[in-house]
């Protein structure tokens, strides 16, 4: 604590200039430090009164006050009124509006710096490189690139990770990636610029082995780096490496940053786990409005839809405001739980908050009506919004058409889809499902017919599960898994028990022009009822049985869980991870390798021993050695985890 006191300041001659300089220079740091807005305010009178706005340091400090408490234009205030401005000073207001997410500003008084004969330093160069990523434009990002090697500061570390920073989040890997392979000296800001930007990009593989050779090389890995691998552990339903690594965020102290929190979050919720998600939200007390949103969504993936409710209404009352993201989660909630005024109550709530409804937004409203079979409300809205309608609303159209089985208003929102140009297959299937689901057969051959004639292949269906470290993938009517006759002998018991209890196979969901005896065969054996059957001949303790799927699952397989999880007495979680993928390949083997130093067990989050560190280089450096070695035509090397003594090798069994 600092012994000046408010009272000594105003006294002008109890110090001299340069004390009175002095002290107010540490209060202004301290009260930056500390977020104390009301203190700060006083001190910048104070500086007015005294003249000391014109000394380029007290600028500088002011400059950097109003930007930690998030007062960007106060900053841009600041600068205006000093006479002097020093390239300390420019720093200070690109940086403060590179932080506060202002990066037109930035790249204005950037290009106004150099125009002032002001040469840009290793701190004015990264808050350009920030700005240019915040919009996403590669072409002023290269450009501020190319004025770095000109000036010669490219080599400098800070400079060059920024760089790295502003390609991985422009999408530019690639150069991101050479940049990156060619700096002397890295710091934790490269090193997870390029992890988020493999992660961003869907290179989950190369994502996480970078993480584990960051690891390897002693780096102070940040919270940063660990969102941007707990995501890839979502997206690819990596349950326990992401557990894993939520032991060692809780080990580094990591765990109360509300960005790790966030992405555990949705971890957890894709992975089927959202009883830890809620824990992890109620652990963390400091919330920012991403992990509202993160905990938003999980809820309404989950059809929690009461506790999305009730979390909007309690993020009011901590005074956090919604943003487009949190209505847009909110809308989503209320289409798939069919509730069609909360819909709209929240839809119309938006421009309470000074929030206009975008494209998205839109889409959500139709989506809502639709599916409640309000196609002609949801056409006139359509008709009546101020923009020009998207893929995602006509989309939304075609859904709902689709469940409802209205062909015609289907048929009409699929022909506004393709004019709006090149669509992906889903729409195609879409519209041929709905032919088919009304019996016109040769429509659904038609529109099947065009999706050929494009070249565009539909995705196989597939379904996984985990076995500890193996991940065993299905499709329907696979009979190549090694347990295929017992897998297919439990599904046969298992249609006999669910008959018994009711359980009676809907056919409407075979899209084919087939006799019944055929649907009947087609539906039984689809890819998530083998990856069901093959859980339960293997886990047969009571675990709870999570099945993984990249395509929706039809409602007759919606019903039939149901009754096999009432008939095995057995929690049964079913997860569609749109978009996600198996990673790497070898031999047409699929492997998932996680790369980390250390294995985590703890009792408090996990259930399991007490938190204990185990170096894991080693056999780390031999599962490297063997796949770098194995020939492409032979089968997968089995490495051994020398932790859990299990094969660390992730193979499919079936055909993607």
């Amino acid at each position: 604590m600092l012994s000046v006191s408010p009272q000594s300041l105003q006294d002008p001659t109890q110090f001299s200039f340069e004390q009175s300089h002095t002290n107010v220079s540490k209060l202004l740091l301290s009260a930056t430090r500390s977020r104390t807005l009301p203190k700060g305010l006083q001190l910048h009178a104070h500086i007015i009164k005294s003249g000391l706005q014109n000394i380029p340091l007290i600028s500088h400090y002011l400059i950097n006050f109003y930007s930690k408490t998030q007062l960007p234009i106060d900053s841009q205030q600041v600068f205006e009124g000093s006479h002097i401005k020093s390239s300390t000073t420019w720093s200070s207001i690109i940086s403060s509006f590179a932080q506060n997410e202002l990066p037109v500003l930035a790249l204005q008084y950037f290009k106004r710096m150099i125009e002032n004969g002001v040469r840009p330093d290793d701190h004015i160069f990264p808050s350009a490189t920030k700005a240019s990523a915040i919009l996403s434009s590669c072409d002023i990002g290269r450009s501020v690139h190319c004025l770095a090697l000109k000036t010669g500061y490219d080599i400098d570390v800070f400079v060059g990770s920024s760089v790295v920073d502003m390609y991985s989040k422009c999408g530019k890997i690639e150069d991101a990636r050479k940049l990156f392979d060619e700096m002397p000296m890295k710091n934790v800001v490269s090193w997870s610029g390029m992890i988020y930007g493999y992660a961003q990009l869907g290179e989950n593989e190369e994502a996480l082995w970078l993480f584990k050779q960051a690891l390897f090389e002693n780096l102070d890995v940040n919270d940063f780096t660990f969102t941007s691998v707990i995501c890839v552990c979502g997206n690819t339903t990596l349950l326990g490496l992401g557990k894993q690594l939520h032991g060692l965020c809780v080990k580094l102290s990591f765990d109360s940053s509300s960005f790790i929190g966030s992405s555990l979050i949705s971890m957890y919720s894709k992975c089927g786990m959202i009883e830890i998600a809620y824990r992890v939200f109620d652990d963390i007390r400091i919330r920012n409005l991403g992990m509202w949103n993160a905990m938003l969504l999980a809820c309404a993936q989950h059809t929690h839809t009461n506790k999305v409710f009730n979390l909007f209404k309690e993020m009011e009352s901590s005074g956090m405001t919604p943003n487009f993201i949190t209505f847009l989660v909110t809308l989503y909630a209320c289409s798939h739980s069919g509730l069609v005024e909360k819909g709209k109550y929240y839809f119309n709530l938006m421009k309470q908050y000074g929030i206009e409804p975008g494209d998205q937004h839109y889409a959500s409203m139709v989506d809502i009506l639709a599916r409640a079979n309000k196609v002609q409300e949801a056409l006139a809205i359509i008709k009546e919004m101020p923009m020009l309608p998207t893929k995602c609303i006509w989309g939304a159209l075609l859904t709902g058409c689709r469940l409802h089985g209205n062909t015609e208003l289907a048929a009409y929102a699929a022909d506004k889809v393709f004019e709006l140009g090149p669509v992906s297959s889903g729409m195609y299937v879409m519209l041929s499902n709905t032919y088919a689901a009304s019996g016109r057969y040769e429509d659904a051959a038609r529109v099947r017919k065009m999706l050929r004639d494009i070249g565009v292949k539909k995705e196989t269906g597939l379904s996984w599960v985990e076995e500890s470290n193996i991940v065993h993938t299905f499709s329907a009517g696979d009979r190549s898994h090694f347990k295929s006759k017992d897998i297919y002998k439990k599904l046969e018991e298992l249609e006999v028990e669910m008959e018994k209890v009711g359980y009676v196979a809907d056919t409407s969901y075979v899209l084919r022009e087939v006799g019944d005896e055929e649907k009947n065969m087609a539906i039984r054996y689809h890819s998530e009822r083998l990856a069901i059957a093959f859980a339960l001949i293997t886990f047969q303790d009571k675990r709870p049985i999570r099945i993984m799927k990249n395509l929706r699952i039809c409602g007759d397989c919606h019903t039939a869980i149901k009754f096999m999880s009432k008939c095995c007495e057995r929690v049964i979680i079913s997860e569609v991870m749109t978009g996600a993928k198996i990673i790497g390949s070898i031999a047409g083997a699929f492997v998932v390798a996680f790369a980390c130093d250390y294995i985590i067990a703890d009792k408090k989050i996990f259930g399991g021993t007490t938190p204990s560190t185990v170096s894991n280089k080693e056999w780390w450096e031999e599962t490297d050695k063997k796949f770098q070695a194995w020939p492409r035509t032979a089968g997968p090397p089995v490495v051994m985890n020398p932790i859990s003594r299990q094969n660390f090798i992730v193979k499919s069994h079936a055909e993607s």
